[in-house]
């Protein structure tokens, strides 16, 4: 059934919304894509705040337009699932990639980020990146090392000298 059009001003509108607002966005094939595997990777996009939605080219291209990005949409072959992602921005290409791992139908097309087209092997290569919170706890640890250090040197003292109250007591008995 085909769609009024109204609807496809609303889905325009909200598309082009997301593309504003994003940080980065991941472009991929999903054509012959399962459904019960489609929501599989909806569900993942769910769970780290990522927005997932599959789009025909022309109304991507519309919404890129209207957002004032330049994507060549007719290189992309098949379906077209735009992921975005208004936090991480490595979280999609993340996503993608390692559902990609166990889907073979799934192609990444490329992306955006910070405003650019960025292509399938730079979006491969930042989902190798850690994510923001790995980062922050590999952060953590650094700034960490030099004072758990220093606390085991300070309990270093402390073992070397029960050791030897230890053996006192083993002499006299």
């Amino acid at each position: 059934m085909a769609k009024s059009k109204q609807v496809k001003v609303a889905a325009l509108s909200d598309l082009s919304s997301h593309l504003r607002s994003a940080k980065s966005v991941v472009f991929a094939n999903f054509q012959g894509l399962k459904v019960k595997d489609t929501e599989e990777l909806r569900k993942k996009c769910r769970a780290e705040n990522v927005y997932f939605v599959a789009t025909k080219k022309t109304l991507l291209k519309k919404a890129l337009d209207e957002a004032g990005l330049t994507v060549d949409v007719k290189a992309f072959a098949g379906g077209v699932a735009a992921i975005f992602a208004t936090g991480d921005e490595v979280a999609p290409a993340q996503i993608t990639a390692e559902f990609a791992k166990t889907h073979e139908v799934v192609g990444i097309f490329g992306g955006i980020l910070e405003g650019a087209f960025i292509d399938g092997a730079k979006v491969n290569a930042l989902a190798k990146l850690p994510s923001k919170h790995q980062l922050l706890g590999q952060l953590v640890g650094t700034l960490n090392a030099p004072i758990s250090g220093f606390v085991n040197v300070l309990a270093g003292n402390l073992r070397g000298f029960v050791t030897v109250l230890n053996a006192v007591k083993e002499a006299k008995v």
